[in-house]
């Protein structure tokens, strides 16, 4: 009775990690890499860079996606209303997307931080405005206390920087183990993931419609893959203990600052995080947009470039921008975002 218990166990794992394996190249064929591997040292960056149009009113732009994403998701929601104003990076973080993962010092924002400042020297990028989203925010902040000297500005973006009540999800504590881990990465999170990928993306989007071909676009079935799972696992659960210890360095970013969020995020409390960031840091400027949830860089996009417009030195009324951006959205509660502009 054991052994035959055994044998059907073994053939289940098996099953379900040929499953995976077949699904994850699957994922791979629908979202090939649309950026370029750069060797910086013992390990290459994937990115999509764009280089300075001849008519370019702002300086370079480095773009920083948030966990469980890519390089796409920043790169649908800014390279179109840009691409004739700025040269841009959107990179893939460490162990995400098509980029690898490196040593153990990526498993930290100031890593990965310090990784994007290397690819910014490989690629010609002497000092950039840095724009972070959500866990991006975290590096995005490491950056500018890391290497003042190629920060212009930094603009959070419904940031992850604090210190937060409780822990993190089960399946994020289970991806990080050791074995256990390596084996529920390579069994259960495709099959299991697939069957919420709709659900996980429009809850990141809530209260606030999510556009119609957003998924599409930009790839979130990429993190289901074997490796960027754990590693986004692993990123995720070391986030706690490391802005435990780092946010209180925030008072010593000197870079000019713009924190845009929404008061309905459920994904990251802004009262603990963009408050804390406005607090911290001095003369940064929080906007904080009414009915607006956890995806400004889409819903809030107009008051996110006059953001970096204003990091660049132009003169713009960040609050004013914001309180009609209010108004916008309160017009479509209820309404389904329109199809995401072409990047052609």
């Amino acid at each position: 009775m054991l052994l035959t218990f055994v044998i059907v166990l073994l053939v289940m794992i098996a099953a379900s990690l040929g499953y995976s394996a077949y699904h994850a190249a699957q994922i791979e064929r629908t979202y090939p890499n649309i950026g370029e591997l750069t060797d910086i040292g013992g390990f290459r960056m994937n990115a999509v860079h764009l280089a300075r149009p001849a008519d370019a009113d702002l300086p370079p732009l480095i773009f920083i996606h948030g966990a469980s994403g890519n390089l796409r998701d920043q790169f649908e929601a800014f390279s179109h209303p840009l691409r004739q104003r700025a040269e841009m990076l959107f990179v893939d973080r460490p162990g995400h997307g098509y980029s690898e993962r490196g040593g153990p010092e990526n498993a930290v924002p100031s890593g990965q931080a310090d990784s994007i400042a290397r690819l910014m020297e490989k690629r010609g990028i002497n000092e950039a405005i840095i724009v972070g989203h959500s866990f991006g925010g975290a590096i995005a902040a490491a950056f500018a206390l890391r290497h003042p000297d190629r920060t212009i500005g930094v603009l959070f973006l419904a940031p992850a920087t604090h210190p937060w009540p409780g822990g993190v999800d089960w399946y994020y504590t289970l991806a990080a183990m050791p074995f256990l881990g390596w084996l529920f990465t390579r069994s259960l999170v495709v099959p299991m993931g697939m069957r919420r990928l709709e659900s996980g993306t429009l809850g990141v989007f809530r209260p606030n419609a999510r556009p119609e071909d957003y998924v599409a676009k930009t790839g979130p079935a990429l993190v289901l893959r074997p490796h960027a799972f754990r590693n986004n696992a692993v990123d995720v659960a070391r986030l706690l203990a490391y802005v435990t210890a780092e946010s209180p360095r925030y008072r010593e970013i000197t870079a000019p600052t713009v924190i845009i969020t929404g008061d309905s995020d459920g994904v990251v409390l802004e009262e603990l995080h963009s408050r804390g960031l406005a607090r911290d840091i001095p003369g940064a400027e929080l906007i904080t947009i009414r009915n607006l949830g956890h995806k400004p860089d889409y819903v809030a996009n107009d008051v996110a470039i006059a953001a970096m417009e204003k990091l660049a030195g132009l003169p713009r009324d960040l609050q004013a921008i914001g309180r009609q951006a209010e108004t916008r959205i309160a017009g479509l509660t209820g309404t389904a975002m329109p199809a995401l502009e072409p990047n052609g």
